[in-house]
């Protein structure tokens, strides 16, 4: 048994070198001293007690540097995630309450186990389903909702919670005479700060810096006598191991949470390690064992009280950039937020919730990706509408529907596109044996008795009638002379049931009109199909040919034997072979 399959920090700790070793400890204390004052801030996000987030970055991240096939992805919380949980749970209690709470924790070991679930079924594939487009849609309009949502703690203004994100803004807008002043200089100055210490190199820890500030002016100056919120109590001690609660009826009512989470964590997470693969070329990044290991954080990390944790954008560049090597870098990560946990909890009493506002605000940035749009809207419109769909949803209606229109429009998408796939006519180039579509190449030759196509699909049930369609038009199109369809194949990788059938009706419709089928460049698969509906026998051994031209030569030639040597026993030795 090949145990670093498995377990992928196996292999890359197999020529593990002392100089590897100080790179992922410098990465690991890097991503740590970010990742403390980020979770509590996504945690206070999802309406949780700070204390969660550090959970969140506790556990989870051991597992995943064992399990991940990624050496350089971060996992934690994440605004995206905190977002989603939000929306989702605070329909069914009150955010920060103890029943809150326990929904939150359900949600973390369900997404877990839906994770596990589509890595022992091995469907990592189903991650390329969700659109690129959809996605930056949702995450644009994600950020903008994260955005409305901090302005209690950078206004220091008392704001009900709505339904709806424009319900937040307007009730803001319409009390911004109420402005706590205070509030807003701490959270512009944590910014303005932050931003200025990335300007002078990224690997400075600016929201730690920020946050030991803030915290230190808010305690010497006594500023929670002057109505600047605070994080107030923060237990100590590492997470106790707890049973979720498993209540059938708790598990229903966040269901609908869980498959949110579980499709854009699995997305943002196999997206951000398929990046860093690209990027180092070194290691092979496995989607279905990165299900297992997001899984297994995700499903462990319930009983350790862990918020739901997903791949970071920001902390996995910065772990890169501080040249983490293996997942030792995470694990030192996650070391160091247990030692807060065990000793510096006391500390952030005086933390200023406007300071971990600020950091939310600077996080989302990277979220909101209006040059894609821009980039869309002159290249591809019809992806930027699609885009501007599932943004425009997510904002108006909310986040669990801008998943589900995301992911409806994207299957769509592919549904359209292969229920009218591409069917060219084509023409003889001068002077050689190519045949190219004539739209495309104007000096291309056609005969008045040969009309030649090329379907670019699979044939199947979604775009069967597309398919017989076409020809007919094309056929009557091209006039009483025409004597002979050839129909390219090459391109067609499989047919189904719904498929034999059309080519059925196809060269009975031909025969009605005393034209002859012929059919070029049939690849395996296709050929062994015709072959087990004995449609090779039924259209005749002499219509199927390895060339177009080859095609056209026998019709002219007044031979019309077909060419393809063809092996009926090779689809005996295929079958073995699938077996």
């Amino acid at each position: 048994m090949q145990w670093s399959r498995w377990f992928p920090i196996l292999d890359s700790l197999d020529q593990y070198t002392r100089v590897d070793f100080g790179k992922d400890l410098s990465a690991g204390l890097t991503v740590g001293v970010m990742l403390i004052p980020q979770g509590m801030a996504y945690a206070m996000l999802t309406g949780m007690p700070p204390i969660y987030g550090l959970y969140g970055g506790f556990i989870p991240l051991f597992l995943y540097a064992i399990f991940g096939s990624s050496r350089q992805m971060s996992i934690g919380p994440v605004a995206i995630s905190s977002l989603l949980v939000l929306a989702g749970i605070s329909q069914l209690e009150e955010p920060g309450s103890a029943a809150f709470i326990e929904l939150v924790i359900l949600t973390g070991l369900l997404v877990g186990l839906a994770q596990l679930l589509l890595s022992f079924l091995r469907m990592g594939f189903l991650v390329n389903f969700l659109s690129h487009p959809v996605l930056v849609g949702f995450t644009s309009a994600a950020a903008v909702i994260i955005g409305i949502s901090q302005l209690k703690d950078l206004l220091g203004i008392d704001i009900p919670r709505f339904a709806h994100s424009y319900e937040t803004l307007f009730y803001a807008i319409e009390h911004i005479g109420q402005t706590h002043l205070l509030s807003v200089l701490f959270c512009l100055g944590a910014l303005f700060a932050i931003l200025a210490f990335r300007s002078i190199h990224r690997s400075i820890p600016g929201p730690l810096i920020v946050t030991v500030i803030g915290t230190l002016l808010a305690w010497g100056f006594h500023l929670e006598g002057e109505g600047l919120a605070l994080v107030r109590e923060v237990p100590e001690g590492l997470p106790a191991f707890e049973i979720p609660i498993l209540a059938w009826d708790k598990i229903v009512s966040v269901m609908p949470t869980v498959f949110t989470v579980t499709v854009i964590c699995v997305v943002e997470s196999i997206g951000i390690a398929k990046v860093l693969e690209a990027k180092h070329q070194t290691y092979e990044v496995r989607p279905d064992q990165e299900l297992l290991a997001l899984g297994v954080s995700k499903l462990v990390g319930a009983f350790f009280q862990s918020l739901v944790t997903s791949g970071s954008f920001s902390r996995s560049a910065v772990n890169d950039e501080a040249g983490a090597k293996t997942g030792v870098a995470s694990i030192v990560a996650a070391t160091l937020v247990g030692l807060t946990l065990l000793f510096l909890t006391d500390l952030v009493y005086f933390l200023p919730k406007a300071v971990l506002a600020a950091i939310i605000l600077l996080a989302i940035k990277s979220l909101f990706d209006l040059k894609e749009a821009v980039h869309l809207w002159h290249t591809h419109r019809r992806d930027f509408w699609m885009m501007l769909v599932t943004f425009l949803v997510t904002l108006v209606f909310g986040i669990g529907e801008g998943v589900v229109a995301g992911v409806t429009l994207s299957l769509m998408t592919v549904l359209y596109r292969s229920s009218r796939p591409h069917l060219a006519v084509l023409g003889k180039l001068p002077g050689t044996h190519f045949y190219r579509n004539i739209k495309r190449f104007q000096e291309a030759e056609q005969s008045d008795e040969i009309l030649i196509l090329r379907f670019d699909d699979q044939l199947y049930f979604g775009n069967a009638s597309y398919f017989k369609e076409n020809i007919k038009r094309l056929v009557s199109e091209k006039g009483s002379n025409l004597r002979l369809l050839i129909m390219d194949a090459s391109s067609m990788h499989d047919i189904d049931s719904t498929g034999i059938h059309a080519l059925e009706e196809m060269y009975k419709y031909l025969q009605e009109r005393n034209i002859r089928l012929n059919l070029c460049g049939v690849i395996g698969p296709v050929r062994d199909m015709l072959y087990r509906v004995n449609l090779i026998e039924g259209f005749g051994k002499e219509n199927f040919f390895m060339y177009v031209h080859t095609a056209e030569d026998a019709f002219y030639n007044g031979t019309q034997q077909g060419d393809l040597p063809w092996n009926p026993r090779a689809i005996q030795t295929n079958v073995k072979n699938r077996q």
